[in-house]
């Protein structure tokens, strides 16, 4: 019932700065957790961010913290991930992501209910 869109990837300079944003219809949106996955060539789907129903609770992964922010407009019924100081290895298909919060587990995509197609960041030196 939680259809999702992810905008915004493209090419960028590492050290530069990309907005992505996931807008989702159908129902219920603010009764999930929202998050962004991201999956390189060759690896596993692997967590960046969550953010919790009201927007008042966010988790990252190690690997962004600091550098990503993860936001979310109920209202518009979309979630953004800024990032920041972009780094090569930051290169991956970045995917929304939609949860309900008691169940999923941070960083296992299978406990996630719905997902976007997914859009390409690539970050060159």
């Amino acid at each position: 019932q939680v259809q999702l869109v992810e905008s915004g990837g493209g090419w960028v300079q590492a050290g530069g700065s990309l907005r992505l944003s996931c807008a989702a219809s159908g129902r219920t949106f603010s009764n999930y957790a929202m998050g962004w996955f991201r999956q390189a060539p060759g690896k596993e789907r692997e967590f960046v961010a969550l953010i919790n129903r009201n927007g008042a609770i966010t988790n990252y992964a190690d690997s962004v913290k600091g550098r990503f922010t993860i936001s979310r407009d109920n209202a518009k019924n979309t979630v953004y991930l800024q990032m920041n100081s972009l780094k090569p290895e930051d290169t991956a298909v970045y995917y929304c992501t939609a949860g309900r919060w008691g169940l999923v587990v941070l960083t296992r995509p299978s406990t996630y209910d719905y997902w976007g197609q997914g859009t390409q960041v690539t970050v060159s030196s």
